[in-house]
């Protein structure tokens, strides 16, 4: 599209969806949200880059195939039910650090692998869309 509007809608409000992106993985946790969400709201925010400027600009930006994206996720959502496991605790038990204060745990880990699963299967469908 060579709209100049939508171009310059784009990257003002790219980069804000990206912001509240990670603020519903980093809630999720917590309340409601998450990885899932995150994804999609992330992925709206990349098909919109990819429909003002063309799926290769959203290429460039990634910096990895978004295949990648989902192995990675994969592992990251396994591996955080795997650290209970290696505390004798059940597959995907919330284990926190510090253990006080809970800043990080598994939780967020395991939204983290969802979030990069989901955001390389939309990526992948979205740009392989685009080129036909």
């Amino acid at each position: 599209m060579n709209s100049i509007i939508l171009k310059a809608a784009t990257r003002l409000l790219s980069g804000i969806v990206l912001v509240f992106a990670v603020y519903l993985l980093w809630r999720g946790h917590h309340a409601p949200g998450g990885g899932f969400i995150a994804a999609l709201v992330a992925a709206t925010g990349f098909a919109l880059v990819a429909l003002a400027e063309g799926p290769n600009t959203v290429r460039r930006g990634l910096y990895v195939a978004p295949q990648h994206l989902i192995g990675v996720g994969i592992g990251l959502a396994m591996c955080s039910g795997l650290l209970a496991v290696l505390q004798d605790k059940p597959f995907l038990s919330g284990i926190w650090w510090p253990p006080r204060n809970a800043l990080i745990g598994t939780p967020l880990l395991f939204d983290l692998g969802v979030f990069l699963v989901v955001l390389g299967a939309i990526l992948t469908i979205l740009l392989a869309l685009e080129d036909t």
